[in-house]
């Protein structure tokens, strides 16, 4: 797989007219070499990789990564330039999303002869997953509805929303999860209203919506997947909105199928929530990629360029959020397939009314 990845590089660098590129983002370490540390190069040329790092991870470095040469360097930018000189490099390119000005300022000092080319497309290289990145996806999605499935009975009003959100986390761990994907989202009543509602001191009410927005890691992948649940009864109002969302999700999913424009997608369900009177409620792109980093390509918004291919990986997640009242999201991650979409969350997204008893911490 490692080697493939290669390739599609190195096609990508012959269509830039460039040597070699230079990669220095965690996680093209780990997509491209599979070294899992937190600092390294990898220097992809035409025909050669070397690996670089210092003397803390020479060890890891040995006994993980896949590549031509391996080097160890005391200082950074001298280690690249040895690494350009072996591979006579004159046209480089270098991650334009991640480098900073300051790394950039550093490399053309120590390489003065290297004609520069900051890359702004080599995410999207990493947007068609291939099997064994779909069972690392399809392994964190299970995780989390494991998970949620192991505390679901401890949600009931007077939990406080940070308490819950730890419960989960703790059981993604010991499921098996590397660590939680991002900081989770609790966000229970009126802070519903909040598409990123961090877990807070609030806790649990009677006739409420919650809203869980969660996910893990492993081998490096992300799971993201999002609920919404009724605390007992819930005024009409609040049932309408889950309604709305639960149909603008499964509209578009209906719409799946390789070559679509992503942009398509999103306004299928966008036009059904403005429809019912939600528009202007509806602020926030309808999906995203996920894989090594939670959120990638492509990107699924309303002015969104990408066609969607088989192997993609993203989420359906439209919402409405209400101020002063709450909100809805619907959260699935899915893989395009052939024929349509395979659905790699699995906790089922129809309306759901816990059965809770009331609650008085003491």
């Amino acid at each position: 797989m490692l080697a493939l990845r290669i390739d599609r590089l190195r096609s990508h660098l012959n269509h830039a007219g460039l040597d070699a590129v230079v990669l220095l983002n965690p996680l093209h370490l780990r997509y491209y070499a599979g070294f899992t540390g937190s600092d390294g190069v990898l220097v992809v040329g035409l025909t050669q990789t070397f690996f670089l790092t210092d003397s803390r991870y020479t060890t890891q470095a040995r006994e993980q990564v896949r590549a031509d040469a391996q080097q160890t360097y005391r200082q950074k930018p001298q280690g690249v330039r040895k690494a350009l000189n072996e591979l006579g490099a004159n046209a480089v390119g270098c991650e334009g999303d991640y480098v900073t000005l300051t790394q950039f300022d550093q490399l053309q000092k120590a390489c003065p002869a290297v004609r520069w080319q900051v890359l702004d497309d080599l995410a999207h290289l990493r947007q068609v997953k291939d099997a064994s990145e779909v069972a690392f996806l399809e392994q964190a999605a299970r995780i989390n509805a494991e998970a949620f499935t192991a505390v679901q009975n401890q949600i009931r009003p007077g939990l406080r929303e940070v308490d819950l959100a730890v419960a989960l986390e703790h059981a993604m761990r010991c499921g098996g999860g590397e660590d939680r994907a991002f900081d989770l989202i609790v966000a229970s009543g009126v802070r519903g209203a909040c598409p990123h509602g961090v877990a807070s001191t609030k806790a649990l009410a009677s006739g409420e919506l919650l809203t869980i927005d969660f996910g893990t890691r492993v081998q490096g992948y992300h799971s993201d997947e999002t609920l919404t649940l009724a605390l007992g009864p819930v005024p009409d109002v609040l049932r309408r909105l889950h309604d709305i969302v639960l149909q603008a999700h499964d509209l578009a999913l209906a719409v799946l199928t390789p070559g679509i424009p992503a942009r398509e997608v999103d306004r299928v369900a966008r036009e059904y929530i403005a429809s019912q009177g939600y528009g202007a409620c509806f602020g926030h792109g309808l999906g995203h990629g996920v894989g090594l980093a939670i959120h990638e390509g492509p990107t699924l918004s309303p002015h969104s360029e990408v066609l969607l291919t088989e192997g993609m990986v993203f989420t359906i997640e439209p919402g409405i959020y209400v101020p002063e009242l709450g909100g809805v999201r619907i959260e699935d991650t899915v893989v395009l397939t052939s024929d349509g979409y395979r659905l790699l969350t699995r906790l089922p997204k129809t309306f759901c009314q816990l059965d809770v008893v009331a609650y008085h911490r003491r």
